[in-house]
């Protein structure tokens, strides 16, 4: 697979990698590797939980591949 990117421009390098997003073949020099954050939750499971609290959320991270469009996309 080639970089669609360069594709454009008239060059000619290899995909190292795909944009999670919109599928498209990226080069190294194309390429964006971002982080998703989201939140899990998890059971209290202390002495120091109020009464009525069940549960917390703790913050975890996903890694991802994008192109520059979807990652101005989804990070403006």
């Amino acid at each position: 697979m080639k970089c669609y990117v360069c594709a454009q421009d008239g060059k000619e390098s290899d995909a190292v990698a795909v944009c999670s997003v919109c599928g498209m073949g990226l080069c190294l020099d194309h390429v964006i590797r971002d982080d998703i954050v989201f939140w899990e939750r998890e059971l209290i499971r202390t002495e120091m939980a109020q009464e009525g609290d069940s549960q917390y959320k703790i913050p975890k991270r996903l890694p991802r591949i994008l192109c520059e469009e979807c990652y101005k996309a989804l990070n403006p």
